[in-house]
């Protein structure tokens, strides 16, 4: 019996010693195939965004995960919930950097920034930039030039006397934060050809808001349309989704033509509506650059201690030229 016992288990030791070798061999088969075998990522880095995903915030994430799979490094994305210390608790995470578009109060944004610096992290900012006694490295556009090629534009409308309306969104929290070099930039170039002061308007994360302002603006005043017109002959926008919505407003109200739009993006709808004459041009900015070079600006700052401190991504005007 004794016998029979012994061989039960040796049987049952070598069964279990087989399996244990097949799982091993698979296991190192799947390892000499992967793609990835014998390769480690250089770096994990954390993007923080605001929480709405317009077009302008995917392409930064598109260029950011373009770079990144370039320098055989990770990135992933985290939103910027103004109820929560997601930035100042980024140092425990284990990243090897952060890249974060900063739009809160710019004095808590400033103070969360601080607590990563006290843990050595490494930062860049993207579309917004804070002063600081020793400033991030910046990737983005510089909004002075931004309203200078605005107000350019506007001149090349042909008005004596340009009355203008600029329409900031929180869904583009980075220009909205700057507004005042935008302004300053578009004062510049317009210089006396702009009449009265700049007028600014403010929309929401809703889509349809740039709609209501319009009914408002126009439809709010005395006389019709064509008369309220007379009080602003040139709307900027600066949101993709804005444009669009104020192209189609624009023709509900029959104002084609009687008011100068001056949208934002290179989104398909905003191109169409330049090709209607809808919308006179459209400011655009490159935001896979911004995400492609905010990854490379870490990179170099992890592995070398510096960086530029201010990478320019440029702006460019689309007109009906250009399509």
């Amino acid at each position: 019996m004794k016998h029979l016992l012994r061989a039960g288990l040796i049987l049952s030791a070598a069964l279990s010693l087989v399996a244990f070798l097949v799982s091993l061999y698979k296991a190192w088969n799947l390892y000499l195939f992967s793609p990835d075998a014998g390769s480690s990522l250089t770096y994990h880095f954390s993007l923080y965004l605001p929480d709405n995903r317009n077009s302008f915030f995917t392409g930064i994430i598109r260029g950011a995960e373009i770079a990144a799979a370039e320098l055989n490094s990770e990135v992933s994305i985290h939103s910027i919930d103004p109820s929560k210390n997601e930035l100042e608790t980024a140092a425990y995470t284990g990243v090897d950097g952060v890249i974060v578009c900063p739009y809160l109060d710019d004095a808590l944004a400033r103070r969360q920034l601080e607590k990563l610096g006290e843990f050595q992290m490494p930062v860049v900012l993207i579309n917004h930039n804070l002063p600081h006694d020793q400033p991030w490295p910046f990737i983005g556009t510089n909004n002075f030039d931004m309203g200078r090629r605005i107000g350019q534009v506007s001149l090349n409308q042909g008005e004596s006397d340009v009355r203008i309306a600029l329409v900031y969104s929180d869904k583009a929290p980075g220009i909205y934060a700057e507004r005042e070099l935008v302004e300053m930039g578009i004062t510049a170039a317009l210089g006396d050809r702009l009449s009265g002061s700049i007028r600014s308007y403010r929309t929401n994360l809703n889509p349809l808001d740039a709609e209501a302002l319009l009914y408002r603006l126009f439809r709010s005043q005395p006389g019709t349309g064509a008369e309220a017109a007379n009080e602003i002959n040139t709307i900027v926008f600066t949101d993709t989704d804005d444009t669009i919505a104020a192209a189609q407003t624009l023709v509900d109200l029959n104002l084609v033509g009687q008011v100068n739009v001056i949208g934002f993006g290179s989104d398909p709808g905003v191109l169409e509506s330049i090709r209607k004459g809808i919308v006179s041009c459209s400011v655009s900015i490159n935001s896979e650059r911004i995400g492609y070079q905010a990854v490379r600006s870490l990179t170099a700052l992890r592995t070398t201690g510096y960086t530029s401190t201010l990478i320019d991504t440029g702006v460019s005007i689309i007109t009906e030229r250009d399509l």
